[in-house]
């Protein structure tokens, strides 16, 4: 049977996009870099960390940003889901991190990150929630 390992998100540039979703989500963070990243990054010709070409977010799940050259075009055919006690002031802080406001329905909110990902917002008072 198999188990969910990560999230891995195709974008233009990793790190600015995983600080945006570090920012965003409260229980992840960008992984350390230590002695063996920076090495594995100086063994591919690159001597910062902002031009990582894949970019961990440390968290339940784990979320990876790879870097690929064809920009998105279409519509994610998978999304990820946020849930949050105040939607209204969650969509104006997410906003405020570089987020745009695609539509809303009824109490969801569908969001795009920077780089133009949608995801999801609704209140933890969503009769599906896990807390209901």
């Amino acid at each position: 049977m198999a188990r969910m390992h990560d999230v891995v998100i195709d974008c233009a540039h990793p790190a600015s996009l995983a600080r945006f979703w570090a920012q965003a989500l409260d229980d992840h963070e960008i992984a350390p870099y230590g002695d063996v990243e920076l090495a594995r990054l100086r063994s591919m010709g690159i001597d910062d960390p902002e031009d990582d070409p894949s970019v961990l977010l440390d968290g339940s799940p784990r979320f990876f940003f790879n870097r690929v050259p064809e920009p998105k075009t279409v519509k994610n055919r998978v999304h990820v889901d946020l849930w949050c006690d105040d939607v209204e002031a969650e969509v104006e802080r997410l906003v405020g991190l570089g987020a745009s406001v695609v539509s809303r329905d009824g109490i969801w909110f569908v969001l795009s990150d920077p780089e133009g990902n949608e995801f999801c917002l609704s209140s933890t008072e969503h009769p599906l929630s896990p807390e209901a």
